[in-house]
């Protein structure tokens, strides 16, 4: 396999993850009241939104197919947290913490990509991918702020 499909393929996984978050953050933003929290949401969803533009992009610079859509892994997690905040007493919390378990998620695909030493990086590529793994960080940072004032 060539260097552009083995990168596009990496980087689709990425694009369907990121999908897969933008719409999981849709979801848990109409759940909780707190207007800070769900702003917090609000922006992880923009910010999602962004980054899948950007990694599309990405992968069209290797002349290669951006994915269309999120994975069923995603749709069976948003189901179970559909679920489970309808039985659960302290809704906001729970969703912190699912919020919370995909961004460790995130970052281990993030972290695997970079780390890689079987695949050299693009430095656009590379560059792209530390800038939002970095921003996912922060994400994670906050929804543990936002757990712990929560609960």
């Amino acid at each position: 396999m060539k260097y552009s499909e083995k990168i596009s393929n990496r980087l689709n996984d990425l694009l369907t993850r990121t999908y897969d978050a933008e719409k999981g953050y849709k979801l848990v933003q109409e759940k909780v009241d707190n207007p800070s929290i769900k702003k917090f949401l609000g922006d992880k969803i923009q910010q999602r939104y962004n980054f899948g533009h950007e990694l599309k992009n990405e992968i069209t610079n290797f002349a290669e197919l951006p994915e269309k859509g999120g994975s069923l892994k995603g749709d069976i997690h948003r189901t179970w947290m559909n679920f489970t905040s309808t039985i659960s007493s302290d809704d906001t919390e729970r969703i912190l913490e699912e919020v919370e378990r995909g961004e460790k998620a995130s970052l281990e695909e993030y972290n695997e990509i970079l780390n890689d030493e079987e695949m050299v990086l693009a430095p656009s590529t590379e560059n792209l991918l530390i800038k939002q793994r970095n921003a996912i960080k922060e994400a994670l940072n906050n929804a543990k702020m936002y757990e712990e004032m929560v609960s």
